[in-house]
């Protein structure tokens, strides 16, 4: 039936091999069931109902991309997407965390229209390629800032704006000996290097920071606190352009690239395309919108599916033990509260570098390319904010293009998406 269904033979591949591979990728993104209540959190968003929404999110959108994408895919709350909402749109803009949850709802809502009626790549296509590039910069170094600050290895300062904590305090001892243990083990190709990097930091708390453990293992935690409590109206009459439209363009981004990345490593596409796109994207978006129901932030394709690739899988059954294996993790809801800030800062950090691989991408020889690419990657750390970044990157390459005689290189989507922002910057508040 298995073979049938997911055509393993046809591709090339057996139970046992998306098992092991669905295990891999697995234990390389679980990470997020303890740093994503940890983020979310922070914004005030209850920690246990965030922990049950984030393996409920992960597992229902993995086993959507294996049963109906049949892609070796799998799929969780995004990083970077998490950090805008809590620090930037609640903590930041003040907006309540129920809005933020709308502002998603609607994000995913306008993926699965644009999905539905075959014009994602029409706007994904007339992005260039510089500023997706430098958006995925500019999150990676926002994460390691939130990561430095919870690590305590940087600090806010009255005369400098930002300088460095006390690094003999051991709380930044143990994250920064967690990093350099994650490195090393991934470096080795140890699958879960991140998790097990967690691991032993939450464990040296427990040995040296007075931190405790009471169980290991309980029934999950209720829902209710965040389930169906997104406020879709509070979003609307909040800044639909700074959150929205934020949320919806790095959803599109990172599931776009992710999905094709994934699927190359894995030889699956076809004359460069891949077959189903439309299916995964569809996938992708109905986990948005089901996300923001039952609780989290946006929920996306992730990366580390290639380490499941590299193990062999090939088809959608890697995705649902993906799936199967997320609903197990509802039953450690203990060993999740007890992971303090500075045991997941050293994974934040990790995922923040791997980001930063972008930047060799980037065009550097031509300075209208490569000078709004860099606005947006330095601006979004040093605002402390996506949605500035995306904002000022859009606007420099639209105006850079138009004094140099490029104007009608730059297609309509950008012109739109310059102009909402430059709306936004003068008009509203």
């Amino acid at each position: 039936m298995l073979n049938r269904y997911f055509k393993l033979a046809e591709n090339g591949t057996d139970v046992r091999t998306e098992v092991l591979a669905g295990l891999t990728t697995f234990l390389t993104m679980a990470y997020i069931v303890f740093v994503n209540p940890a983020i979310l959190g922070d914004a005030g968003v209850p920690k246990d109902a965030v922990f049950v929404a984030t393996c409920l999110a992960a597992a229902l959108g993995s086993a959507i991309m294996g049963l109906y994408a049949n892609y070796p895919i799998g799929m969780a709350p995004g990083m970077g997407l998490n950090a805008y909402f809590a620090y930037a749109v609640v903590l930041g803009m003040g907006m309540p965390w129920q809005s933020a949850l709308g502002a998603v709802f609607i994000s995913g809502c306008l993926f699965l229209l644009i999905s539905v009626v075959g014009i994602r790549e029409m706007i994904v296509k007339g992005i260039p390629p510089s500023l997706r590039r430098a958006i995925t910069v500019g999150i990676g170094l926002f994460l390691a800032l939130i990561a430095l600050k919870n690590a305590g290895i940087v600090k806010a300062s009255p005369a400098t704006m930002v300088t460095a904590g006390d690094l003999h305090q051991p709380q930044a001892l143990m994250a920064i000996f967690g990093f350099l243990l994650i490195i090393t083990l991934d470096r080795l190709k140890v699958s879960g290097a991140i998790v097990i990097g967690m691991a032993v930091v939450t464990l040296m708390s427990v040995l040296f920071g007075g931190n405790r453990i009471t169980a290991l293992v309980s029934l999950p935690p209720s829902l209710a606190p965040t389930f169906l409590q997104l406020d879709v109206k509070g979003a609307l009459s909040s800044g639909f352009l700074n959150v929205v439209l934020v949320f919806f363009l790095v959803e599109l981004f990172d599931a776009t690239g992710t999905l094709m990345g994934v699927a190359s490593r894995a030889g699956l596409l076809v004359k460069g395309k891949m077959e189903r796109l439309n299916k995964a994207l569809l996938a992708d978006s109905c986990a948005i919108v089901a996300g923001a129901a039952l609780g989290t932030s946006s929920t996306t394709a992730y990366i580390e599916s290639a380490a499941g690739v590299q193990a062999g899988g090939r088809t959608g059954l890697t995705a649902l033990v993906v799936a199967l294996l997320f609903l197990a993790c509802l039953f450690i809801a203990p060993l999740a509260a007890v992971v303090p800030a500075y045991a997941t800062a050293p994974a934040l950090l990790y995922v923040a570098c791997l980001m930063l691989r972008e930047l060799g991408e980037i065009d550097w020889d031509e300075a209208t390319d490569a000078v709004p690419a860099a606005i947006t990657v330095l601006v979004i750390p040093f605002t402390y904010s996506i949605a500035e970044g995306i904002g000022f990157g859009f606007i420099a390459y639209a105006m850079l293009k138009l004094l140099t005689g490029q104007g009608r290189t730059v297609a309509p989507v950008v012109w739109c998406i310059a102009a909402a922002f430059l709306f936004k910057f003068i008009y509203v508040a």
